[in-house]
């Protein structure tokens, strides 16, 4: 902890173990078969883990092909941050200025309309130089890309242009872990699309749940996000979310926590303050029925969780003091909150539980 604090001031802090990360990586490669590549999705800050770190881990390792990311502007600091690997950028890239950027800093874009592959053969023609692209294809996800009947009247249009090389097409699966009928319909559409492009084209639809329950779904390469930061079955969470108690209190029975006096003590109480709330992506939903490990021990979340602060009922926990950690994700002792646990309080999903985690958290990378 001694480097901890040297490292900032405020006791609140998220915890990346990069051993684990690197780990959860090997056991999703063993699970695919030989050959097919592994696009390691690193938007959106890397679900919140740290997009820079948690790339120059895999690449290090070298136990990722790929990274994927949402914007140039992911891309672009990844580059900056010394990610040498082919960067796919997922997301619909507009204006026409964002392909210029993309093919200076040598990331690949997503071509997702007919539109969009006429301003990136602009854009190469302009450099003088050959760039590449992926095409996306629509079966089902209704985001973007181009539907499977227009396939063909794209790629016509791109082998017309000597500076652009179409060097894979993609889909997106909407319900791989839920529908596995509607799955199957949209690899179908798929598949009929990918005629059109060719075999020479880098294919690849798998997400992790697609990769791991749909062996059809992984053709050349799998596009794996939420499994290697641990929050899927069979995967080692990455993170934890940790602060300190920064005030404690005795209060008698009937006083009232928080704004709006949404909870009141039901005995005499202790009462401990943590310094963290809403503003670092610590959700108001978890007021009056979140947990946070103290000692070891759950202690439930009383009150609003407030902006900057949050409070707990440590009367369980009689020798707690001011200093001592508090784990809102993570393991402490034998007990462990998950995101996936948070996520079913908030009903919502552990993507958005640890990508809500803001930029004024510091992130601590253990090796």
């Amino acid at each position: 902890m001694t480097d901890v604090r040297r490292r900032f001031f405020r006791p609140t802090w998220a915890e990346v173990d990069l051993s684990l990360l690197r780990d959860n990586l090997r056991k999703f490669r063993r699970r695919m078969p030989r050959g097919v590549k592994l696009l390691f999705v690193v938007k959106a800050n890397a679900y919140g883990h740290g997009a820079s770190a948690c790339a120059k881990a895999a690449q290090d390792a070298r136990l990722a092909d790929w990274f994927g990311v949402s914007s140039v502007e992911e891309g672009v600091a990844l580059r900056e941050a010394g990610v040498r690997l082919p960067i796919l950028v997922l997301g619909s890239l507009y204006p026409f200025e964002s392909f210029l950027a993309a093919a200076e800093f040598g990331l690949t874009p997503t071509v997702a309309s007919l539109e969009s592959a006429r301003r990136l053969a602009t854009v190469a023609e302009r450099l003088g130089r050959e760039v590449d692209c992926h095409l996306k294809i629509e079966t089902g996800m209704g985001r973007i890309g181009v539907r499977p009947l227009a396939a063909a009247e794209v790629v016509k249009f791109l082998a017309t242009r000597k500076l652009v090389r179409l060097q894979g097409v993609y889909t997106h699966l909407s319900c791989a872990e839920t529908d596995p009928a509607f799955t199957r319909r949209q690899l179908g559409l798929f598949r009929e699309a990918v005629r059109a492009v060719g075999s020479a084209s880098l294919r690849h639809a798998a997400n992790s749940a697609g990769a791991l329950r749909h062996a059809q779904s992984r053709f050349d390469m799998v596009r794996p996000g939420i499994a290697i930061y641990g929050n899927y079955p069979g995967f080692e969470p990455v993170m934890s979310l940790k602060t300190k108690v920064v005030f404690l209190k005795n209060v008698p029975k009937g006083s009232s926590i928080s704004y709006g006096a949404t909870y009141r003590t039901k005995r005499p109480s202790r009462i401990a303050t943590l310094p963290i709330g809403y503003a670092d992506g610590f959700s108001r939903g978890l007021s009056n029925q979140g947990w946070a490990l103290l000692r070891g021990r759950r202690c439930p979340i009383v009150g609003t969780v407030t902006m900057d602060m949050t409070m707990l009922d440590a009367t369980a926990v009689p020798k707690a003091s001011v200093g001592d950690d508090a784990v809102l994700i993570g393991r402490q002792g034998s007990e462990r909150i998950t995101a996936s646990e948070i996520a079913e309080r908030l009903g919502t999903i552990p993507y958005e539980v640890t990508s809500m985690i803001s930029t004024r958290v510091p992130r601590v990378y253990l090796q």
